[in-house]
């Protein structure tokens, strides 16, 4: 049975992590109500329930072997929790960071995409960017980039301030 889920960060067409969804469907993308916020966690994005945020994001349907690889990533259910999402193509999943974020960057305006894009946004977080040869672009840098086989252990679930 396949399954909607929203993303907002690296899962987003052209991004690191896209390539997990290789195997699902496109749905289209999606603005979330604005009840959230949108934190810059190392290179990528969390989102929190709360706050007077809409996040832009894509929904994709996909196989339990999908989401399976998404939790993976995602670290879930630790570093992050699933919630459902009312989506235009029926309810989807979205995942919520569950650690704390104090000292954290907003993202403002809830777009993953243009924020990463803004060099300055980039460097005032602290974050490097380098060229990234398969794309021919500017990318986050390797050192920076989180994937399913690397998590800092510096971002183990804290409880929320």
């Amino acid at each position: 049975m396949r399954q909607r889920v929203f993303v907002y960060g690296t899962l987003l067409r052209g991004e690191v992590n896209h390539p997990l969804l290789a195997q699902a469907e496109y749905l289209g993308s999606h603005r979330t109500a604005a009840c959230f916020s949108l934190y810059l966690l190392r290179a990528y994005p969390g989102a929190v329930r709360g706050g007077a945020t809409a996040i832009q994001g894509e929904v994709y349907a996909v196989d339990h072997a999908g989401l399976r690889r998404l939790d993976r990533l995602e670290d879930y259910p630790t570093l992050y929790d699933r919630q459902l999402l009312a989506t235009p193509y029926g309810r989807a999943w979205i995942y919520l960071f569950r650690g704390s974020v104090r000292d954290r960057s907003l993202i403002p305006g809830g777009d993953w995409r243009t924020y990463a894009a803004d060099p300055d946004s980039i460097r005032a977080a602290g974050v490097r960017r380098v060229r990234d040869p398969k794309t021919r672009g500017s990318r986050l840098g390797d050192a920076s980039r989180r994937t399913v086989a690397q998590r800092s252990d510096s971002e183990s679930v804290r409880s929320s301030a």
